[in-house]
């Protein structure tokens, strides 16, 4: 293993709720109503879509794809679904600042520093480069032919956050080790707020499969569970490695993937300033000012990006 690269879980593909469009010669998100499941593969009309996901849309209404059955990889809940407050350098998607709320690893001149996590809107460091919740949920689409591998929904809405670690924590809770045979459904729901002016924004739960009960698939999981252990699964280890493989580096993402994840939901234009946060190394206000002006001094990017479902939810 290579000290330093994070191992994450294997990607098939994505899971999305929005898209990035061109406009006026700017690449922006955009919301959707519905899941996209696409490919790791890129054209100049966005992301291709995976053959799962015409597959799903046959058996939905209006093809509207607003349910999948899922299961997860693993018994350990935040191995599944791994969420922090991310800062991302807004030029070249390098990831700069990643923390728990009470712990981060920052880049710093000096190196890699770990430091106090307070909340972004504690953090000056969070204030000026934009540092937001971010969570990634790997899950196995059921029709998928690899069993290792998963699809990704990366996510930096609280409501999605919020839901998705509750309901795999109570899952696991209830199922222990045989959570990952728990038949569930990625669902897309839609909720309005004075913030949101009345208008539906959309937030991603995990529910169990459509025409079961929680008893059921209970049972249903553990009969699975069982089933595995007799055919040598041990779910035990494949966490361990899981674990060890995230652990493995500072930050999950490198900058390759940094690029698209920043196009999507850290775009340049909802914060101060996009250049090298050693540039404010101090953390200090008049860092901030200076920044602020920098920012007010470049050449205006035009209307403000419209966020994707996944970003307002």
């Amino acid at each position: 293993m290579i000290d330093g690269l994070a191992i994450s879980p294997p990607v098939l593909g994505r899971i999305s709720i929005g898209k990035v469009i061109e406009r006026n010669g700017k690449r922006l998100p955009e919301k959707d109503d519905a899941f996209t499941v696409t490919s790791l593969v890129q054209n100049r009309e966005g992301w291709v879509h995976h053959p799962l996901d015409e597959v799903l849309r046959k058996g939905a209404a209006d093809r509207k794809l607003r349910s999948i059955p899922v299961t997860v990889l693993f018994a350990d809940p935040h191995l599944s679904f791994r969420a922090q407050y991310t800062a991302f350098n807004r030029v070249n998607g390098r990831p700069m600042c990643s923390g728990d709320g009470k712990t981060c690893r920052r880049r710093t001149p000096e190196g890699l520093s770990t430091l106090p996590c307070p909340a972004p809107e504690d953090c000056e460091y969070g204030e000026v480069y934009g540092c937001k919740p971010y969570g990634r949920l790997n899950v196995r689409i059921e029709g998928q032919e690899d069993d290792l591998g998963s699809f990704i929904f990366r996510t930096t809405g609280y409501n999605s956050i919020r839901t998705l670690s509750a309901r795999l924590t109570y899952y696991q809770a209830l199922a222990g080790e045989a959570l990952p045979c728990l038949p569930l459904t990625l669902k897309l729901r839609a909720k309005s707020t004075t913030q949101s002016h009345r208008s539906a924004v959309y937030f991603v739960d995990l529910v169990v499969r459509e025409g079961m009960t929680l008893e059921a698939a209970l049972q249903t999981a553990r009969q699975g569970a069982e089933q595995r252990k007799a055919a040598a699964w041990d779910q035990a280890a494949l966490d361990q490695a899981a674990a060890a493989g995230l652990a493995n580096g500072a930050f999950e993402e490198g900058e390759e993937e940094g690029v698209s994840v920043v196009e999507e939901f850290f775009s340049a234009g909802d914060v101060p300033d996009s250049g090298p946060p050693q540039a404010v190394a101090g953390s200090s206000l008049a860092a901030k000012l200076a920044a602020k002006t920098l920012s007010a001094q470049a050449p205006a990017d035009g209307a403000a990006p419209e966020p994707s479902a996944a970003q307002t939810a």
